[in-house]
Parts: structure tokens; sequence; C-alpha cells
């Protein structure tokens, strides 16, 4: 299949909405559970509700960006568009930032669950965040195709305990539903600074459309099917994430949710319960799981983060040498080892929560500097953008969202983004080449490289199980037909 990629003339709306679902589920379900609860209760399903929506009307801003200037590069390429190369190194540089915070965030992640399976390992957190981040380092230089495709056959794998705990968990709350309403109640806690807090918490899970892959020049009518499939894609996110979290909610009382590291496992607790067997098959079913999706989230997170360096650099925005390529395997290797050594710091040194609070700070900067350039981007092209609907609603609110969103992250993270954006202004000043690598350019914008990386996103995590659903509903309909 990923043969053929390279022969589609068209992308439907099926896929682009699987290259939605896609860039958004990852291993973030397995981080981001339950964090609002410990915050706000049983409310947080509303908060896991809005956020989706604010995320959906930020992801049409973008889509409308991607229609009216249909470029690879995403935000850094629209802003500089609109006003020049320097604010496009500032925006790409800020969503540098946010995408290597969020790959500090696994190991601390992969650590709670690997020592939650094997106590005797809470003294080596450190260790195995380092061995860790050594492994997606060296599949990423060495052989990231071959454990891309062991991150495939592992996929059902690792959607397996998630379907079940949906599943079972789903059954069990209905056969016990004075246990269910039990944990529901009291249904809200905290304060509005805890809303706010739960908010940012929750808004990470559905990160990863800004840097969707979006060929608009392959996509079938993109004004019409952009926007359909953003919307479609974003609400298979956000019923599967309340989905999940309705499960962990009436499956686990409040008490041992809020002290709770791994929910998922304690869920699975509950759900396998009835024997010692059973809920030791539960656990490692679960937690094995965790593991994989984690270290597959990592993985394609890190070929993201370092693609998204890469372009930057041969753009002339960010120094050459995030662009040099391994000789032999044809990886941007220092880059990678860059990404991966200053990620697996930030992890031993920050917490989970502070590091997706800083990151949503600085994914919030780029979205409402992006939904500020859609409007411009619309009077410098207004023959593509004319017959946009909307497009001067969603990206005023677009901006009203994330300055939302930025306000209710901590001052001491706030300060640490600003801090860490600053940092770029000399990098970019002396160390950047601020010419265009044409040669690397046009290689990396090729019709085959863009429809790869399309393919790529459209069979990460749940993308890969809504093709094949697909599939099977197309062999059906073939079958009935005949």
């Amino acid at each position: 299949m990923k043969g053929n990629v390279g022969l589609r003339r068209q992308l439907s709306t099926f896929d682009v909405t699987n290259l939605v679902v896609g860039s958004i589920i990852g291993a973030d379900i397995y981080v981001a559970a339950a964090l609002g609860a410990k915050l706000v209760g049983p409310a947080s399903l509303l908060v896991w509700l809005l956020a989706g929506l604010m995320a959906v009307v930020i992801a049409l801003a973008f889509s409308y960006s991607a229609t009216i200037l249909p470029r690879m590069g995403g935000p850094y390429s629209y802003i500089r568009d609109v006003a020049g190369p320097f604010s496009g190194f500032i925006v790409g540089w800020a969503l540098f930032l946010a995408e290597w915070l969020s790959l500090a965030v696994f190991p601390v992640a992969f650590t709670r669950y690997f020592v939650s399976l094997v106590p005797a390992f809470i003294q080596y957190q450190v260790l195995l965040k380092g061995i860790f981040v050594i492994i997606i380092l060296t599949t990423n230089i060495f052989g990231v195709k071959a454990a891309g495709r062991f991150n495939d056959v592992l996929t059902i794998g690792k959607l397996a305990p998630l379907l079940l705990l949906m599943v079972l968990g789903t059954l069990i709350i209905g056969l016990h539903p004075g246990e269910t309403l039990s944990n529901f109640i009291p249904f809200v806690k905290g304060d509005l600074a805890n809303v706010g807090q739960a908010l940012v918490l929750i808004f990470w899970a559905y990160a990863g459309f800004e840097l969707s892959t979006l060929p608009a020049d392959e996509i079938q009518d993109p004004q019409r099917t952009i926007p359909r499939a953003i919307i479609g894609g974003m609400l298979i996110v956000i019923v599967f994430y309340i989905t999940t979290n309705f499960a962990i909610i009436g499956l686990v009382n409040q008490g041992t949710l809020s002290a709770s590291t791994t929910p998922l496992i304690d869920a699975a607790k509950r759900i396998f319960g009835l024997s010692p067997g059973l809920a030791l098959a539960g656990v490692l079913l679960m937690g094995v799981g965790a593991l994989i999706s984690i270290m597959g989230a990592d993985e394609s997170g890190t070929i993201g983060t370092s693609r998204l360096a890469y372009a930057l650099s041969i753009d002339g925005l960010m120094p050459r040498s995030f662009s040099r390529l391994h000789p032999r395997f044809k990886t941007p290797y220092l880059g990678l080892i860059v990404i991966c050594s200053t990620a697996f710091i930030a992890s031993v040194v920050e917490t989970l929560t502070d590091l997706i609070n800083a990151s949503v700070f600085l994914l919030s900067f780029v979205y409402l500097l992006t939904c500020a350039s859609t409007m411009l981007l619309e009077r410098k092209h207004s023959p593509a953008a004319k017959n946009l609907k909307g497009q001067r609603v969603i990206p005023v609110l677009g901006m009203v969202f994330s300055l939302i969103l930025m306000t209710q992250v901590g001052l001491q993270q706030i300060i640490i983004s600003l801090i860490l954006i600053i940092v770029g202004i000399p990098l970019y000043i002396f160390f950047t080449p601020k010419k265009e690598l044409s040669e690397l350019t046009s290689e990396y914008l090729s019709r085959e490289a863009v429809l790869g990386r399309a393919y790529e996103q459209g069979e990460r995590f749940l993308a890969h199980l809504v093709r094949h659903i697909e599939w099977l509903v197309r062999k059906y309909r073939g079958k009935e037909t005949a």
C-alpha cells in the first residue's frame, strides 16, 4: 500500500479525515487520562468536550490558511509569507520548542507505567528515562524504517487494551449502576483555577494538527474537503477521548483516581478484578499496551519534530546542522542527537504537568499568530480565499481560544517558555544561513515525499484502525452489490 501512495492523484474526505485522526491520537490518552478528573472531578468530561471544540475551531483556522496558501511548512510558512523570515522563524522556533517539550513528556509517562508493573525499579527512574531516550534516538538514526514497520505490526496490540477498556468498562458500568453513580459524586470539585488548569492539560491531548500533513494540492475540492475532514476527524477524537475517560471515572473511585499516576491500570484492575489471575492479566495487558504505545508515540513525535527542524533548516531559518544527513542512513542525525539529549534533560528536571503546561503555552502562541495570519493571507491572496465561508469568525474565535489557553498556564511555565523563545533570537542571528537550501527543499517538497508523509500520518494509531474498518465496509458493500 505504501508503494501506491505516490500514485494517488486525489485525496478524498475519508483520506484527509484519517490524516487528522492520525496526527492527533497517539499515546496521549495514556498520559492525559484522568489528569482533569484529579482537578475538577467527573466534570472533567465536560472539559474534554470543551477542549475538543476549541481544538476544532483552531484547526479550522489552520485549514483556511492551508487552502489559501497550499504550501508545506505549516504555521511558520504562513507567518513568513505575511510578516517576513524573522517572524516565520519565531513561530517555527516556538512550534519546535512545543513539540520538543512534548517529547520530554513521554519518558516520564513510560517510567510511570514501567514502575507500576515492576516496582523494584522505582529507585532507577532516571536510568529508565535514559534507556528509553537512547532506544528512540537509535531507532530514529539507524533504523527508522524498520522501527516504523514494527510499530505498524503492533498497532492492534496498542489499541486492544483501550478498546477492551471502553467496551468492557462500559459493560461493567451498566451492570453496576449504583457503584458507578457513587464514583460520579460529587460531580464537580475544585474552583475556576482548577478548571483552567484542567483545560490546559486536557487540550494537550488534542494537539497535533499543527504538524499534520495536509497536501492541499492533492485534495479533492480542498475548500470543502479540508473543513469537513477536520470536523469529522475531530469528532472521532472527541468521542474516543470522552468514552475512555467515562470508563475510567465510572470504574475507579475518586480517591484512588486522585492519587493515581497510571489510571488506565487502575481501571484494568477493576475490570479484571474477578480473580487474581484475571487481574494480573488485565494489568499486564494494559501496562504493556501503554509501554508500547508511549514508545511508538515518542518514535512518531521524534520523527515529526526532527522533520520540523529539518524543514526550518532547509528554509534558512535554523542552523544548517539540523538538515545535515547521515551519509549512510540519510537521517538528520545531528538534529536528532540534540533533540533527544535535551528532551532527556527536560524529562529529568521538570514534572509531567509542567512540561505539558509549557508545551501548551508555546502551542497557543503559535495558534494565536497563525489565526491572525489567516486574515492577512486572505488579503494578500484574495483570489484563492474569496469563496471561504466563516473566514472571519473562525480565525477570531481561534485567537480568543488561544489567548484563553495562554492565560491558564502557570506563571513559572510562561516565563520559562518566553525565555526559550528569546534564546532562539541569537541562534537565528548568528547561526542560521538565511538562505534556502534549494537542493534539499526540492527533495523535501517533492510530490512523492509529501504523499509519503501523508500516508505515514494516515496509518498512525487509531487512524490505522479507522482505515481497516473503512476497508471492511467497502468489501462488505462490494459483496452485497454482487
